[in-house]
């Protein structure tokens, strides 16, 4: 039996003047919880190149200077829909363009919040990654019980 490995995707911690993040309400994959915008890596994509790819796509902004700041392992999915992501976050407070979205299929809507107080039900990766960006460390955990 052939062994299978996590996946990558990419998540984007996207920054307005005002310190809110913007947050979709997703309809498709993870139906009806929120997240930040993102997707999968392709092969050969770079982490920057794919978040520049998957915000365009899915809002029409043009961002500038993504900068990986963090990683997570998307347990909570893996244990919920047997999909299981290593995501790489990546924070962006430079962009231009009209938000809208692009994927109706996949969101129904975008809202800049407070990333202190994320709308719920929230995807892991989204909610971990949001973690990295406030707490200023590259991977938040989920925290599991060990044996002592």
């Amino acid at each position: 039996m052939k062994e299978e490995m996590p996946k990558v995707g990419l998540g984007v911690v996207l920054i307005n003047k005002e310190g809110k993040v913007l947050i979709g309400k997703r309809t498709g994959s993870h139906a009806q919880k929120y997240s930040i915008p993102g997707g999968r890596l392709k092969f050969g994509e770079t982490f920057e190149h794919g978040a520049i790819r998957e915000i365009k796509e899915e809002t029409s902004l043009d961002i500038k200077n993504p900068k990986v700041i963090g990683v997570t392992n998307n347990l909570e999915t893996y244990k919920s829909e047997r999909l299981h992501y290593i995501s790489a976050i990546l924070l962006v407070t430079e962009y231009t363009g009209e938000l809208k979205i692009m994927e109706p299929d996949k969101c129904k809507e975008w809202l800049w919040v407070d990333p202190k107080n994320l709308p719920e039900p929230h995807f892991d990766a989204s909610r971990l990654g949001i973690k990295c960006y406030l707490n200023g460390t590259c991977y938040e955990g989920i925290k599991e019980k060990t044996e002592s």
